[in-house]
């Protein structure tokens, strides 16, 4: 069952049940490319340069939003979205989001005894980075989905999906 939802000057229609968690599972997921992507590019170069576990932790988060955002403007922007429209699109749609799975993700490899600790060629390294992901998708997709059936979060930027 759907019912209608304004966004912006457009009707949508809100799902709901099953099609609101398939919309949620695929909102995480498009969140999780981005985060991963920053999340792992970050851990790496800050092991890779001997960083201690805050500045690595703050250029894992920093990227992670970097990717998630740009990722989410890519398709606005070949849709003919002006730059300025698609920073804000992505901003309102992905913020809460990749803020979860940053918590969370973050928290987990905190958490993890010698984690933070492990170098790049220890399974302890990937093993965890990869974990954390996982982790942090499973708690974000109740995330996304109360967002999206409130029609905020993805709900803002399924508009221009069309």
């Amino acid at each position: 069952m759907t019912e209608p939802v304004h966004v912006g000057e457009h009707q949508h229609a809100r799902p709901s049940g099953p099609e609101l968690t398939k919309l949620a599972i695929s909102a995480t997921l498009h969140c999780l490319t981005g985060c991963a992507i920053g999340e792992i590019l970050g851990m790496v170069l800050a092991t890779w340069w001997g960083w201690s576990n805050g500045p690595s932790i703050a250029l894992a988060v920093l990227l992670a939003f970097v990717f998630g955002y740009s990722l989410a403007m890519l398709p606005m922007l070949r849709s003919g979205l002006p730059l300025r429209t698609a920073i804000g699109v992505a901003l309102a749609a992905d913020t809460v989001s990749i803020l979860t799975m940053e918590v969370v993700d973050n928290a987990f490899m905190l958490a993890l005894p010698g984690a933070l600790d492990a170098g790049l060629t220890d399974a302890l390294f990937w093993g965890s980075l990869v974990a954390s992901l996982a982790v942090a998708f499973v708690i974000t997709v109740p995330v996304n989905r109360a967002m999206i059936a409130r029609g905020k979060g993805h709900a803002v930027a399924h508009q221009y999906h069309h």
